[in-house]
């Protein structure tokens, strides 16, 4: 009996409450059955071993834990995970239901705890249809001859390849041991490798605490190349050179950054380029920006894709929206800083190119949304609850967002704004951000220390308004008058100066062919091909303009190269035009369900979830 006694004695000592608790207001995050403000997690230990022959991932996610006194469970997203088991701590067996979800969130992981409970552990594999992962064939790859894999984690799909709190109001710190075969490289938005070894277990580490969507895994043939001492380019052997030739100015921009909002808190600012199914431009992930090799235009004109993804290590990764119904603080910010680290590396009449070809595309986004019935989405603040964080993945949160900022620094001044934001990101690191909070952020920081007061107005027109306000800043674009002056030219007279573009850059070119006349017969459209070469351009944004003119005018001498950009390109943004467009008429539709059938194998979940819908 004494023995019994002085075991309930250890016991009593050793099961105090967790001293670190939840202490902040966690908002309800509409897409995650997570309840942080309850329980929380702090940090992972993720184990992985990737098997691409069955096309899954078996891993164990140990979990440290916070939570408030007399919580006896913590919440986990999680989406097609088996399950096969569930400990705490030192492995002592935990109790765990797996709640019945939808096609959309997936399902709740309720797992008890105790009160001394400092880690969860889970056992699991992935689903081989995981909607994050993109498991490749070695013939869809630039060598041919290995698979490969990544990972897509923004916005809700983290939960598809590790049980987590889904949420990016939920911070954690982690560390990993990945196996991979050993003739390829794994690397993770955390400290990486830079070459393959003969284990093909790779650790890493990334000590910042980062939401979910911003966790990220790629595996295959990749080889790195250095920029400078804490920036360099992974990509295939075979398109790494072009890379590290497209990125040259890399450190000049990760310098440019600093000089404008602060120090880069995240170390190294790596890129990888991934195979051209990728569906976006890029993605943020920490330390590790994922891109598309749609932006090596072997002019270097396009890189300031990479300028936004540098600029997200401030807003989005160091200031995170709370919820996506925030999500214009990530990259309304983002672009904002993206354009003036342009105009700080290219000059003033550079960057607004970018802002006038950004302003057209903004009208159009609204103008279309109007039509189909979205105009409720043109507002900043969106309303996504039982919707896909992704129908807020519109030029509104980006140009919008941009514009919205752009006029408060245009109404009060730069060096106002310089100074407020210089602010916002270095007293909100690490935290998450509402709109509420940002419009309380900025009108006390311009009252404390201009004694400005921001009318709510303002406010109001930009973020719970639809539309664009009146007043939206309107770039100067003194390069494109020489533009338009060829293309009165052209619309008048229907001649065609070669000599006055020689020295266009892309950015001329889109302004070109955006702003053609809207009829256009089929000889007029040989005479532009052989003009501008359209057709046969190797330049993304330029060959997307260009096939929505071969569709809308039915140039058939476009149709192959038409069907061999959709079928090898997997970026969403170059895809919704072009499906869009043929969608407009019987025959296009027709051509577009026959591409389609090609193409969909090489298209990440992202663009399927978009297509499967409407292409049928």
């Amino acid at each position: 009996m004494k023995y019994l006694i002085l075991s309930l004695i250890v016991m009593l000592i050793s099961c105090r409450p967790n001293k670190e608790q939840p202490t902040e207001s966690m908002p309800r995050d509409p897409h995650s059955f997570s309840m942080p403000g309850d329980a929380k997690v702090t940090h992972l230990r993720w184990n992985a071993l990737i098997d691409f022959d069955k096309k899954i991932i078996r891993a164990t996610a140990s979990w440290g834990i916070e939570f408030k006194p007399g919580v006896d469970f913590i919440t986990f997203d999680t989406k097609d995970l088996a399950i096969n088991k569930v400990t705490l701590d030192a492995n002592q067996p935990a109790e765990y239901t797996l709640d019945q979800g939808d096609s959309l969130l997936g399902w709740a992981l309720k797992i008890s705890i105790r009160e001394d409970t400092r880690t969860v552990n889970i056992e699991y594999e992935t689903s081989p249809g995981a909607e994050a992962l993109q498991w490749l064939q070695p013939q869809q790859t630039s060598g041919k001859k290995l698979p490969f894999l990544f990972t897509q984690s923004q916005a809700i799909l983290a939960r598809s390849w590790v049980p987590c709190q889904d949420s990016p109001g939920v911070r954690f710190s982690y560390e990993a041991d990945v196996t991979v075969p050993k003739d390829l490289l794994a690397l993770m938005s955390a400290s990486n490798p830079q070459e393959k070894n003969d284990s093909g277990t790779y650790h890493f580490e990334m000590k910042q605490p980062i939401p979910s969507y911003l966790l990220a895994l790629s595996v295959g043939d990749i080889a790195f190349k250095s920029i400078s001492e804490r920036s360099g380019i992974y990509a295939e052997p075979m398109v790494l050179n072009s890379s590290v030739w497209e990125f040259a100015d890399l450190e000049k921009m990760i310098e440019g950054a600093e000089s404008l909002y602060g120090a880069y808190a995240w170390e190294r600012y790596d890129v990888i380029v991934l195979p051209p199914s990728f569906p976006f431009g890029g993605m943020e992930n920490p330390r590790l920006t994922f891109a598309t090799p749609t932006i090596l235009a072997g002019d270097r004109s396009l890189t300031s894709l990479i300028a936004h993804e540098l600029a997200h290590s401030w807003s989005g990764n160091l200031v995170t929206n709370d919820t996506w119904n925030d999500f214009w603080l990530n990259e309304g910010f983002t672009v904002y800083f993206e354009h003036r680290i342009m105009e700080k590396l290219y000059g003033r009449d550079y960057e607004e190119m970018l802002a006038s070809l950004a302003l057209q595309d903004l009208k159009t986004t609204v103008s279309t949304m109007k039509a189909d019935n979205q105009y409720a989405d043109t507002r900043l603040r969106l309303s996504l609850e039982g919707r896909n964080p992704d129908d807020g993945v519109t030029d509104i949160a980006y140009q919008k967002g941009y514009f919205f900022l752009r006029s408060i620094e245009e109404k009060f001044g730069r060096d106002k704004f310089d100074a407020f934001l210089k602010n916002y990101f270095s007293a909100n690191a690490f935290k998450s951000m509402d709109t509420d909070r940002f419009i309380e952020n900025i009108t006390t920081f311009y009252k404390t220390n201009y004694n400005v007061a921001i009318d709510k107005a303002l406010f109001d027109k930009w973020i719970f308004t639809e539309g664009l306000p009146e007043d939206c800043p309107q770039p100067t674009g003194e390069k494109f008058k020489k533009v338009d002056s060829l293309l009165d030219t052209w619309t008048n007279d229907k001649k065609l100066n070669t000599a006055a573009t020689e020295e266009w850059s892309t950015h001329e070119w889109l302004h070109f062919l955006k702003n053609l006349p809207d009829t256009i017969s089929g000889d007029q459209m040989k005479a532009l091909d052989k003009f501008g070469n359209f057709t046969a351009s190797g330049n993304s944004e330029i060959t997307t303009e260009w096939l929505v003119k071969v569709i809308r005018y039915k140039y058939s001498d476009g149709y192959a190269r038409l069907e061999e950009f959709l079928v090898n390109t997997g970026r969403r943004k170059f895809l919704i035009p072009l499906y869009t467009e043929l969608l407009k008429t019987p025959e296009g539709k027709m051509r577009a369900i026959e591409i389609y059938k090609k193409a969909r194998p090489n298209y990440h979940f992202v663009a399927t979830n978009t297509f499967d819908k409407v292409v049928k």
